[in-house]
């Protein structure tokens, strides 16, 4: 690459680092007023539906609808979305924004030793450190102390791990078994519209159904605009990775982690004791240590939605 092409893919590749970053305090934003997150995991879904079909329309993509893309639909939808969602929506009502960056961080370390589990990976002595690394991250946070007002909640913590599990077996679900031929983007559409119709029985069942009708409030612009953002930096990731190459676009994960931190502090005003810093520096080394040196399959890997 030339020096020109260099900058722009830089400068994307932090465009796309914050916007993925503020997914997380407007998350925080849209469970502040009570909203529950089937409901809040529906409009995720039917804003990102939209906008992936407007994307889908604008560039001539169609979308296939057999048993195979179908069957890709559903598990992206469900572990992509429906589970770890339900998951981190929960957990974001108990836990601070900038405490969720970094669980959420926890994605590229868990893929380790699940693709040891699917025989999709080798064993080696410095990845095994940074699932260390990423483990002594967490266990600093649930340590007495750790936050403002007190020891973080631990059952909240591992909730908050869930969704991160589940987008590590996300990729490597991809990286084993494909998806049918479809480019990302039409896994993307496919499995926000398949995910909407999955959603919606149960946000009217547990009664957690958010109605689009006005007044709106802070949640509900926070909402769009987050669920806008997922779609947006999503394709925008899969447009670097098949411009620069997934190596260089796999470095958004030190990025979303510390812009996540900063749009914390810079929205929601949060603030963090050394403990916290300790595990962002623990969790950056374990990040650095487990990325493979020649990543396998990683154009698969980017079948994935950061954030929930």
């Amino acid at each position: 690459m030339t020096r020109a092409p260099v900058a722009i893919y830089v400068g994307v590749l932090i465009l796309l680092g914050a916007g993925w970053g503020l997914t997380m305090p407007l998350t925080k934003i849209a469970v502040s007023t009570g909203y529950r997150h089937f409901g809040l995991i529906f409009w995720q879904l039917a804003i990102g539906g939209v906008v992936m079909t407007a994307i889908a329309l604008a560039t001539g993509r169609r979308l296939p609808l057999g048993r195979g893309p179908l069957r890709v639909y559903v598990m992206i939808a469900l572990i992509g979305s429906l589970l770890p969602n339900s998951a981190s929506y929960q957990a974001a009502v108990h836990l601070p924004s900038g405490v969720m960056s970094l669980l959420l961080s926890m994605i590229p370390i868990w893929a380790f030793p699940i693709a040891l589990a699917l025989g999709l990976d080798g064993f080696e002595w410095r990845r095994f450190a940074g699932l260390a690394a990423g483990m002594g991250a967490v266990l600093l946070l649930v340590l007495p102390g750790a936050d403002m007002s007190g020891a973080i909640p631990v059952i909240w913590v591992m909730v908050g791990l869930i969704s991160g599990l589940f987008y590590a077996f996300e990729g490597n679900y991809v990286a084993k078994w494909g998806t049918s031929g479809l480019d990302a983007v039409q896994v993307l559409w496919g499995a926000s519209l398949v995910g909407t119709v999955l959603s919606l029985p149960l946000a009217l069942g547990s009664g957690q159904w958010i109605s689009p009708l006005p007044p709106y409030g802070a949640a509900d612009l926070a909402q769009v605009i987050s669920s806008t953002l997922h779609v947006l930096v999503y394709t925008g990731y899969v447009w670097l990775v098949g411009r620069a190459g997934p190596v260089f676009a796999v470095q958004i994960s030190y990025l979303v982690t510390l812009f996540g931190i900063f749009w914390a502090w810079a929205i929601l005003s949060e603030a963090y004791p050394t403990v916290i810093w300790g595990a962002l520096g623990l969790m950056l080394v374990g990040m650095y240590l487990v990325q493979p040196r020649k990543p396998p399959l990683e154009a698969h890997a980017a079948i994935r939605e950061t954030g929930g």
